[in-house]
């Protein structure tokens, strides 16, 4: 039994080469591309992503509307549609709020006292018109937490929100940050490069953007400023239906990249599954032939 032991060991060991190249392919991809490069990179698309679509996305309603909007203030906001009229073709209309928290003392707001009651009268509204327009309520120790919709807000007639604003989804999030707060930085980091900083800045993000596609081999066609010509152009002119924005290069290969990158680093598979079976069967094969040989060769001795 012992010497049995011993010959599956060295069979094992054998043939564990496999799991060896392996750990050796990943400690060299961490050694060429560090998770803070990773990281760094996937901020920069978060940020530029509402940039990269197809012209075709920009008609998507669940892409692209201002309840994604989500800096600055008085943003984010809620969407409300009202019946104005009934019968076979009903009249809706759509009104917008901008989204708040009040936070209160679970006493104070239940006791209906003076002091809820300035603080409601400051807010605009009483109590009563405040339960209408809660969103959600919840209970933090001794205090309550009230999410509702606030002022009326029109992003419709707002000029400092064009569609590049109404898209608040990430490319890829990086591990262990919240996903909202991802989306908010990103959303403010977006319109300080469409408001805030000049020209040139959203011109080297593009320029850095095509660097990275290039370092891993995306097939890419950006030209910086022709890119930032576009994006200016539709940030200037919203109402404009959006034709086309030179931004083309390899989506697809963009994600696959991505997608194997998160896998190789947060779900390392070492003996890849497809050859699991086959390495076990071939383990225990030659772990049986050698231990096979090793009883003949013993009986024989004796």
């Amino acid at each position: 039994m012992k010497i049995g032991l011993l010959l599956l060991l060295v069979s094992f060991l054998s043939f564990s080469f496999f799991i060896s190249y392996s750990f050796g392919m990943n400690a060299k991809m961490r050694s060429e591309l560090p998770e803070k490069k990773l990281n760094e990179d996937k901020k920069l698309l978060n940020v530029l992503n509402p940039f990269l679509y197809g012209f075709t996305s920009y008609s998507s309603q669940k892409l692209f509307n201002y309840e994604n909007i989500l800096y600055p203030k008085p943003y984010p906001v809620i969407k409300q549609e009202d019946t104005i009229s009934g019968g076979e073709y009903p009249i809706t209309e759509t009104s917008y709020y901008s989204i708040d928290t009040l936070k209160i003392l679970a006493s104070t707001f239940e006791k209906n006292s003076s002091k809820a009651d300035s603080i409601l009268n400051l807010l605009g509204f009483d109590k009563k018109e405040l339960q209408k327009r809660i969103i959600s309520k919840k209970t933090i120790k001794d205090s309550i937490e009230i999410v509702f919709k606030s002022v009326p807000v029109h992003p419709e007639h707002d000029q400092d929100i064009c569609i590049f604003l109404q898209n608040k989804s990430l490319f890829k999030p990086v591990k262990g940050d919240s996903v909202a707060k991802q989306q908010y930085q990103s959303a403010v980091e977006r319109y300080k490069l469409l408001y805030k900083a000049k020209k040139d800045s959203l011109t080297y993000a593009f320029q850095k953007l095509n660097t990275m596609l290039k370092k891993y081999n995306i097939e890419t066609d950006l030209i910086p400023k022709e890119l930032t010509q576009d994006v200016y152009h539709y940030r200037d002119n919203n109402g404009e239906p959006l034709n086309g924005i030179r931004n083309n290069f390899d989506r697809k290969a963009l994600t696959e990249k991505f997608a194997v990158l998160e896998r190789l680093f947060y779900e390392p598979k070492f003996l890849h599954p497809n050859i699991i079976e086959i390495f076990f069967a071939v383990i225990i094969s030659v772990w049986l032939f050698l231990f096979l040989i090793y009883i003949a060769f013993n009986f024989k001795k004796r």
